[in-house]
């Protein structure tokens, strides 16, 4: 089993052999030694301007196997490689078991591919359309033509995130992750996603991807209906035995439910059906964006512009005694706000980037954390609060789905302006709003404190011609469809939420390990 050996500190322009020689040095080891080595992973030490550096990981595999557990053991650097692949054993039989899943955001694909190769043929059901048409129908709406609400940036084939910038980075530590990185990089995804530590697949190279994984499900006898959405279910002594759709009618044998944070009619059906489900903390706010050049300089100092240095992005925080908390979320460096509404006379705005990031502007999400006691605490009462404040944006900005802004100078100045240096680049045109006048002041008094506090932190946050772009409400799911630890719904038998809209995921490389997982488990069931 391969040694990762951690924390290999080189300059900004060190090659492979120079890394190499450094690990190999750190564990006492001579190249002759070792079978194979290749990098593990990459990330940037950027908190002294004045030596930023690169952190390495490796993968080093030795001939002598006792040699390996010796160097775990006397190495604090140095830890076992848990293996990331997985043999289900499918049970003779089953693999003529009905399986719907119902989404095909990142969930329900690898639920779906990991089923398909492993003996069950999934059937998909997909509200929105393939993504060929499904970007035609976004960029519609990005232009100025008509919303389709259920082929949308939040609705159609690859989820919320096909329009995004693609991050595989998550907070959980699941074996899975690698699996997953591994399986995009197969796909179509460039292979750099195996080695950086802040990978990220860009929204265009998002779309063939997930293309490539549908022709794969497909190639394996799995069946994909899309603009086909579920419209009621048939419960009997606890179980699911037959679904509605727009288009038609069948008996199911499980049902995986991988529907995405925004599929509010959903959780409408899921409540009426006595489904259990419960509200769920998520966050509101706006985007913030400034120059990119401006962000790399506040990160990089002198080095900005180095062309072995990444795009720069942050991360910043600030949490108030109550415990509510102000954050950055969802950075794209180089990117654009878009328009992201999924229901009629509503203002979403979201984020996303290219693979090359080489826009002039960065944005990132500016969310203040909420909570059932800002809300209510029954199941749906955090979808209302989100569209209140969505309604009210729509209403604020003029009712043609241009979107509430103002400069950062005239939020805090209570004097709302979009004259600025700096070009917003949401497209559906920006209309200046009092941010007061759209969002509860818990929220306004809280982005208050993190403007002022992230401008310690980062020159350009203290930039008063930062464009601030609202509403930001889907960051995560404000639903929790209740499941038992075996994945299935706490009172229907061979129900399986999963992902994000479920409430146990938050983006795209957790969304698709939870889809796995209800996989598996359904494969071994």
């Amino acid at each position: 089993m391969p040694v990762i050996i951690s924390g290999i500190k080189t300059a900004l322009n060190a090659d492979k052999d120079k890394i190499f020689s450094k690990a190999l040095k750190s564990a006492c080891l001579k190249l002759d030694d070792v079978k194979k080595i290749e990098i593990h992973k990459t990330s940037l030490d950027a908190r002294d301007r004045n030596n930023i550096r690169f952190v390495h990981s490796v993968f080093i595999e030795l001939f002598d196997l006792a040699r390996e557990k010796d160097l775990c053991n006397r190495l604090k650097s140095a830890s076992y490689c848990e293996n990331f692949d997985f043999s289900p054993c499918l049970k003779k039989g089953n693999e003529n078991k009905k399986v719907v899943v119902i989404g095909f955001g990142p969930a329900g694909m690898f639920s779906a591919l990991v089923l398909a190769e492993n003996g069950i043929k999934p059937i998909v059901i997909e509200r929105g359309e393939p993504i060929e048409k499904r970007v035609s129908s976004v960029d519609t709406f990005m232009n100025g033509g008509a919303l389709s609400v259920n082929s949308s940036i939040q609705f159609g084939e690859g989820g919320a995130g096909t329009f995004s910038d693609g991050k595989l980075t998550s907070r959980i530590k699941d074996k899975l992750c690698r699996y997953v990185l591994k399986r995009f990089a197969e796909f179509g995804a460039p292979e750099e996603i195996l080695t950086k530590s802040k990978a990220h697949i860009g929204t265009d190279n998002l779309r063939s991807v997930v293309k490539s994984i549908r022709e794969r499900i497909l190639s394996l006898g799995g069946e994909i209906y899309f603009e086909t959405k579920l419209e009621d279910f048939t419960l009997k002594n606890g179980r699911i035995c037959e679904i509605k759709t727009n288009s038609f009618s069948m008996p199911v044998d499980d049902v995986i439910l991988a529907i995405g944070h925004s599929a509010r009619d959903t959780f409408e059906l899921l409540l009426r059906k006595n489904i259990f489900l419960e509200s769920k903390p998520f966050s509101v706010g706006v985007r913030i964006e400034h120059r990119q050049r401006d962000v790399d300089f506040s990160l990089y100092g002198s080095h900005a512009g180095n062309p072995l240095l990444p795009k720069g992005e942050y991360q910043l925080s600030k949490r108030n005694k109550d415990g509510r908390a102000v954050y950055t979320f969802c950075m794209c460096p180089g990117g654009y706000v878009v328009p992201a509404s999924s229901e009629e006379k509503t203002v979403v705005t979201n984020g996303m980037s290219e693979f090359s990031r080489n826009g002039e502007n960065a944005n990132s999400a500016l969310v203040v954390s909420v909570s059932s006691k800002d809300y209510g605490d029954k199941p749906l009462d955090g979808v209302r609060f989100q569209r209140a404040i969505e309604s009210s944006a729509y209403k604020l900005a003029g009712e043609d789905y241009s979107a509430p802004a103002t400069t950062v100078g005239g939020f805090l100045s209570r004097n709302p302006s979009i004259k600025s240096n700096l070009n917003g680049t949401y497209s559906r045109g920006l209309r200046p709003v009092e941010f007061r006048d759209l969002f509860p002041a818990f929220v306004t008094d809280m982005l208050e404190v993190g403007l002022y506090d992230f401008s310690k932190k980062m020159k350009c946050f203290g930039d008063e011609n930062a464009i601030l772009t609202a509403p930001e409400t889907r960051t995560s799911s404000p639903v929790r469809i209740i499941r038992t630890d075996s994945f299935r719904s706490l009172n229907c038998e061979n129900l399986y939420p999963c992902g994000e809209g479920a409430g146990y995921a938050g983006g795209i490389m957790s969304a698709s390990v939870d889809g796995i997982k209800v996989a598996l488990q359904i494969i071994e069931n």
